[in-house]
């Protein structure tokens, strides 16, 4: 055997256990990000069903994030960069429902591996890393795929305009605060000499729920009507007639001028006895412009009442 013939082979054996140790280096890697990331994992739920019902509690989106853990250099990025920054933290708590569906090559059953996989049929993910986010009744709101490096605050700019603004720890003042109809808010003002203020909305519909909890958690918002209004949330329609339809029905006939509530709409309606509306809102505009209209309502509401005080 030649000299050169023996170099060859020991080169290219050389070269093998090169790319070798470069597989489990990687390997290695890939691995100590998932450790670390674990780390900040405590807050994400694995479970599709859990979360669905936490979201279905809470009224809150589900941010889901389709990943490869142990295989996808990417979604380990991701989460290195992106979900385990205390920018994104901050943001997701108490506005959105963490899920993630993890699909790595091996640590699950294959029951569990099948239970993961009807997840990503349903939403449509076929690439890793996915996001989803998706509405309390399970429809999906919108979804983005791949990471390509953003920074946080980029990466989350994609979701912002799709989630409401975050849900305050509960205070115990605020605990039956708002209302839930129209009978007890008209007795409750005829008490406190307060107008009532209706949040009218149909109890299915998950972007009109959205847009409901998200009014009411604005500061300016909630600053005005704690001390001006009684404040209730009805549906539109009277809930004993059994119907599903936006049709209304009793007291809400007069209040929303009998037509039919379309999908997503929230209406701000005021009344001082439950059955005329004496001033309207809609939910759809931006709260600042909500609150306006009512600081508007209340200042021609005192003027009014000195007016007749001096007659």
């Amino acid at each position: 055997m030649s000299l050169s013939s023996t170099t060859g082979r020991f080169q290219l054996a050389a070269g093998a256990a090169m790319v070798a140790a470069g597989r489990l280096a990687a390997a290695v890697v890939i691995g100590l990000a998932v450790a670390g990331s674990a780390l900040a994992s405590d807050r994400w739920l694995r479970n599709y069903d859990d979360a669905m019902r936490a979201a279905e509690q809470t009224g809150r989106p589900v941010l889901t994030i389709f990943t490869g853990s142990d295989w996808c250099p990417h979604c380990v990025t991701l989460e290195k960069k992106v979900l385990d920054s205390q920018q994104f933290l901050a943001w997701a708590e108490n506005r959105v429902v963490l899920l993630m569906i993890d699909l790595p090559q091996q640590g699950i059953s294959q029951e569990e591996r099948h239970a993961r996989s009807r997840v990503c049929i349903k939403y449509g993910v076929r690439t890793f890393p996915n996001t989803v986010l998706i509405a309390p009744d399970g429809a999906k709101i919108t979804a983005q795929s791949g990471y390509h490096g953003q920074t946080p605050e980029a990466w989350l700019a994609a979701l912002e305009k799709h989630v409401p603004a975050p849900v305050l720890a509960e205070n115990p003042e605020d605990e039956g605060r708002i209302l839930s109809s129209i009978d007890e808010a008209v007795e409750t003002a005829r008490d406190s000499r307060k107008p009532v203020l209706l949040l009218v909305s149909r109890p299915s519909d998950s972007a009109a729920k959205t847009r409901v909890a998200t009014l009411i958690k604005d500061p300016e918002f909630d600053s005005l009507t704690r001390d001006n209004f009684v404040v209730a949330q009805v549906p539109p329609r009277d809930e004993s007639s059994g119907e599903a339809t936006g049709q209304p029905a009793g007291a809400a006939v007069d209040l929303l001028g009998g037509e039919n509530l379309p999908a997503e709409a929230v209406e701000v309606i005021v009344t001082e006895d439950g059955e005329t509306p004496v001033h309207v809102e809609s939910g759809s505009q931006p709260a600042t412009r909500i609150v306006t209209g009512l600081r508007r309502f209340l200042a021609n509401r005192q003027a009014s009442r000195q007016g007749e005080a001096r007659r």
